[in-house]
């Protein structure tokens, strides 16, 4: 149950910061606002294979 809460804590995190980062930074600036989206996704991604499956 714990590891249920920990990625849907995680989930909530990822979205957070992308939507923070679109509306602070790249609010007009949809090519960028695309690639640096798809970053952050990759960069939680191996996060999260590092972190989550090694338990």
């Amino acid at each position: 149950m714990t590891g249920n809460l920990f990625r849907v804590l995680f989930i909530v995190v990822m979205i957070a910061v992308i939507v923070s980062v679109d509306l602070l930074f790249l609010r007009h600036h949809f090519t960028a606002r695309l690639i640096v989206n798809i970053g952050i996704v990759v960069v939680f991604v191996i996060i999260y294979f590092i972190s989550f499956k090694k338990s």
